[in-house]
């Protein structure tokens, strides 16, 4: 939820601090994510001056440019070298001197320097009007009025919006706070609370709302009360369609809103002020001037305002006219029925649907719109006239035209406030603190509950319409404790509790021991959200997936299957904010569906590494992260559990490069490659990027199984030996391990490859290998003859099975 300062400080009685507002809105349950200026203008116009041309001459290195001198109302007139074809003595305009930034409507921005320009020095810029973001033009500079003052900073002579927005985490159930109104409501009440004032929001007043004439009623009809218990509308004829007026772009765009016509962005405002969602219909495209709320039979056909064609379902809430489908209710409006350049009159509607009928609509066509997530979350249903006379005054205002009918409000079956009691030791039980019983009435009442009966040991309320989530005892205490602060919450000196004794609690110790492992090494540990965005996977591998029915947004719609989507998300940011070299791992959970209600949870770990190894230094130069060095760190955590692999092999993946797999008893335990470019596009990733999954499940348990032993140093030395040999050049690493294997010499060590040569000489498609061996006896110290009896025996079977060929 986006909160706009100036927006909402309209509606406040006081001033109040934006710091201290931000503080005001996280204690009171909306907390603020982030705090951020808002520049209609970017850059703001800082450091751009009002100047006079007061001389042009010709560039006598080139046609098109031109010599000017600019007097900016400081020191020494400005040489400054133009290229618009419009400049002259005379004029007055924008002016950017040395030192100063511009920032283009579509580009980077620019800090001007001295230039020299075909061989003449340029002290600055004379701006056009896209080259300082004040509009797209670039056919020459602005030219301002003769009246402009020289020496004034543009920033005084535009007046360039700003203002400070909040982006609020809302929790599901705060729908109330979903508008500028609903938190002027929640800021008032806490300022009444702390401030012992009785402060009360300014909202605007609709009572000086009047028909004019009654010359265009349309008639509405609700087949369906329950899915949609009131539905309210008037007409509003010879209204003019045009640009909004220049307060109400600047307040839509300051939330990230972008207007679009003066009646769209008053219901777009309205919407934003009062948290009511409101339809302007094109009243000539109603057919028979009748409005009709009903279900159409499965599989009806619709176009949509994105000139998309979709297939109903019989539970899809319309608004229909006599002909035909003009709306989704509360979703999504018709293609046909909407209000355009032409458009003359208009309907508009201001209803209260089911939410539950909204929000399900809404995710069976993926139209998560502003309106939609309103109505999902219940909207006041007591406030649909009101609004809608807000809105009529507002139109009215704004784009002309007469109130040309009644309100029309169809509400067969009035709503009954709901009522909660609750105790007063319930209050400080919960609460933790002892609350006045006038504290508590006061804050209530100032969020619009009605004080129905006070006992000595209980106090009952009548609920507002605008909190349709309040219907419990603690839900009540939760808004004492909220509007008295959050963080004014009573921490007690001395908390009992019983610690809990678990027993199989090995998983956790094997967990901290590789995380401090790779904290060790450099690591980041990162946490990312196991839902994910299901565009991210191809369709046939979504289908052993797990999708969600009632996702939170269409980017987090699918259960991951691995930690590699995710990860890259991550790496994706950091490189966004330059930083380049990383070294990354997580513990998370993955999900697979085997068939309907069918789902498998998995534990994995993941290691991600881009960029360099290390940096560079007086001695020595920066070394790329390369797949050695994440093949490196998974067999160092494998043998840190003491699961080292059997066999490690290569697989063909989709995503990866050089992919290989780490089997133990059978079991892939591991697997590492290359990011595939054509992933790395797709998350904007220009970096090489290396990543590893490791099967946590599988090695957490197979590490609980082995048994920690104790083994002395051996007493006699290990023998080392090595080889060259030339083989083909496809022949991989895992081929020759295996060939060794096979030979089962028990006092073999290790094999370890330390060289590779590749040279024309060798001859073609041939490479040289250079391989070490390591043979060990525990009981006696070894002799040449037989370690050359080993080394004969590896020897001959390399050249037979391998055809390669023992270089001496």
């Amino acid at each position: 939820m986006t909160i706009s300062y100036k927006w909402l400080s309209e509606y406040l009685p006081v001033t109040v601090d934006p710091e201290r507002l931000s503080r005001i809105l996280t204690s009171i349950g909306l907390e603020v994510e982030s705090m951020r200026i808002y520049e209609e203008v970017k850059g703001g116009l800082k450091g751009l001056v009002i100047g006079e041309v007061l001389s042009t001459e010709k560039h006598p290195n080139a046609d098109k440019l031109t010599l000017t001198k600019v007097n900016i109302g400081s020191g020494e007139p400005l040489q400054i070298v133009c290229g618009a074809p419009n400049v002259a003595a005379g004029q007055k305009v924008v002016v950017a001197p040395v030192g100063a930034t511009i920032y283009p409507t579509a580009g980077d921005s620019l800090t001007m320097k001295v230039a020299k320009i075909r061989g003449v020095e340029s002290h600055g810029m004379i701006c056009a009007e896209d080259e300082i973001g004040l509009g797209t033009s670039h056919a020459g500079i602005m030219v301002l009025p003769e009246d402009a003052r020289v020496g004034l900073p543009a920033a005084d002579y535009f007046q360039p919006f700003e203002d400070i927005v909040y982006e609020i985490g809302l929790t599901p159930n705060r729908m109330d706070a979903m508008s500028h109104w609903g938190v002027a409501r929640d800021v008032c009440a806490y300022l009444s609370h702390h401030d012992k004032k009785d402060i009360k929001p300014k909202l605007p007043s609709s009572n000086n709302f009047k028909v004019d004439n009654t010359s265009f009623v349309i008639e509405v009809k609700v087949e369906n009360e329950s899915a949609c218990p009131r539905y309210s509308g008037v007409s509003i004829d010879k209204v003019t369609i045009k640009e909004s007026p220049k307060w109400l772009q600047q307040k839509l765009k300051a939330i990230g809103q972008r207007p679009i016509n003066n009646i769209v962005d008053i219901t777009n405002f309205i919407q934003h002020e009062t948290g009511q969602p409101l339809h302007a219909f094109d009243a000539d495209a109603i057919g028979g001037r009748k409005v009709i709320v009903k279900f159409l039979p499965e599989a009806s056909k619709f176009v949509t305002l994105d000139e998309k064609e979709r297939k109903l379902s019989s539970e899809d809430l319309m608004i229909c006219d006599e002909k035909e489908a003009m709306c989704i209710a509360g979703v999504f409006g018709g293609l046909h029925s909407g209000v355009t350049e032409k458009t003359k009159n208009i309907f508009l509607e201001s209803a209260c649907f089911d939410s539950i009928t909204i929000r399900k609509t809404s995710f069976r066509h993926g139209l998560r719109t502003d309106a939609a997530s309103r109505f999902e979350k219940g909207t006041d249903i007591s406030a649909t006239v009101s609004v809608l006379k807000r809105a009529a005054m507002l139109i009215k205002e704004v784009c002309g035209g007469e109130i040309s009918s009644d309100i029309v409000d169809v509400y067969p079956s009035k709503k009954v406030k709901s009522e909660v009691a609750v105790k007063w030791h319930y209050i400080k039980k919960l609460s933790g603190k002892n609350y006045h019983p006038d504290a508590v009435k006061d804050i209530l009442v100032s969020l619009g509950f009605e004080i129905i009966k006070e006992s000595v040991d209980e106090l009952r309320v009548a609920v507002p319409y605008h909190k349709p989530d309040i219907s419990l005892p603690a839900d009540i205490v939760e808004e004492i404790v909220r509007i008295d602060g959050l963080d004014n919450i009573e921490i007690p000196e001395a908390i009992t509790i019983t610690p809990a004794v678990e027993e199989n609690y090995s998983k956790e110790i094997f967990r901290e021991k590789i995380a401090n492992y790779l904290v060790g090494l450099g690591f980041n540990e990162m946490m990312t959200n196991s839902i994910t965005n299901a565009a991210y996977y191809a369709e046939e591998e979504q289908q052993n997936m797990v999708k969600m029915l009632n996702s939170l947004s269409a980017e987090l719609n699918i259960l991951r299957n691995s930690l590699f989507e995710t990860a890259l998300e991550v790496v994706g940011h950091n490189l966004n904010y330059k930083n380049n070299s990383l070294r990354l791992f997580e513990f998370g959970k993955a999900y697979s569906a085997s068939g309907p209600g069918k789902y498998t949870e998995n534990e994995q770990l993941c290691v991600v590494i881009s960029g360099n190894k290390n940096d560079a230094n007086w001695k020595q130069k920066a070394v790329n992260s390369d797949f050695y060095f994440l093949k490196g760190i998974i067999e160092s955590i494998l043998k840190a559990l003491g699961t080292e692999a059997d066999t490690v092999e290569t697989m063909q993946v989709d995503k990866l490069n050089n992919h290989i797999v780490f089997k133990r008893n059978g079991k892939v335990i591991a697997g590492a490659g290359e990011v595939k470019k054509a992933v790395l596009d797709k998350f904007g990733i220009k970096q090489a990027v290396f990543f590893g999954g490791l099967n946590w499940t599988v090695l957490s348990e197979m590490a609980a199984g082995q048994t920690n032993a104790v083994k002395e140093l051996p007493k006699y030395p290990s023998v080392e030996r090595d080889l060259a040999m030339i083989v083909s050049k496809e022949l991989q690493w895992e081929s020759v391990e295996k060939t060794v294997q096979k030979i089962k010499l028990n006092k073999l060590q290790e094999i370890r490859l330390f060289d590779i040569f590749e040279s024309e000489k060798l001859g073609t498609g041939k490479k040289s290998i250079a391989v070490n061996f390591t043979f060990l006896d525990e009981e006696k110290t070894l002799t040449d003859k037989e370690i050359d009896g080993w080394m004969n025996k590896i020897m001959t079977t390399l050249e037979n099975d391998l055809q390669a060929e023992i270089r001496k």
